[in-house]
């Protein structure tokens, strides 16, 4: 009579370099999204040694979201929708004075005395409140960076017949060759200095 055997063992031997392949399938194949967040020149470390410039109230704009998502432009309530328009009216008025050193000759704006003097002097001053959600912080700072795109593109379209965004992201990639990237910074740092954007962020509030 046979003896019958205990039970059957499985072979484990390979499951750790089938664990291993698989681990490095998922690796390769895997795509991990990054956010691309904002552009923005953070202050340095150290304060600056200077005295800040002087800065007339009317060169500044200022753009106020409250914890309701609700917009105070200029003291004014102002729907999504309009902002961009009142911004570009702003940056584009050039104010000052014909025959001044200030002078902006290339701004369309109505040039009121009682907005801002030119494009260089201009800053669009923003605040939000510490409740504000942020799809609507984000969609506001896209309608101001988008009125400065938009007055850029007008300037480019002007000296180079073509859009600055157009030549800014082919600036931009890697991809470019580095003859092209030497013409096209001097083009995209010649629109910049037409309309340099000057978004300061306040300090972060709470609205009653």
């Amino acid at each position: 009579m046979s003896r019958r055997g205990g039970p059957a063992e499985v072979n484990a031997g390979s499951m750790a370099d089938i664990a291993f392949l698989l681990l490095i399938f998922f690796l390769v194949t895997t795509t991990i999204e990054t956010d691309a967040g904002l552009d923005r020149m953070l202050p340095p470390i150290e304060p600056p040694t200077e005295e800040p410039p002087v800065i007339k109230e009317k060169n500044i704009f200022t753009v106020n979201i409250n914890r309701n998502g609700q917009l105070l432009v200029e003291d004014e309530l102002t729907d999504i929708k309009g902002l961009r328009e009142k911004a570009k009216a702003f940056l584009d008025n050039g104010g000052a004075p014909s025959g001044s050193p200030e002078y902006c000759s290339y701004c369309k704006g109505k040039r009121l005395s009682e907005s801002s003097d030119n494009p260089a002097k201009a800053i669009i001053s923003l605040k939000n409140d510490r409740e504000t959600k942020y799809g609507t912080y984000i969609t506001v700072q896209n309608e101001l960076v988008g009125a400065y795109n938009d007055l850029r593109n007008r300037e480019a379209q002007r000296l180079f017949k073509r859009d600055f965004t157009d030549m800014e992201s082919e600036y931009l990639n890697p991809e470019t060759e580095a003859s092209r990237k030497e013409d096209l910074k001097e083009k995209v740092k010649r629109i910049q200095d037409l309309f340099p954007q000057k978004l300061s962020e306040a300090e972060t509030g709470s609205s009653n």
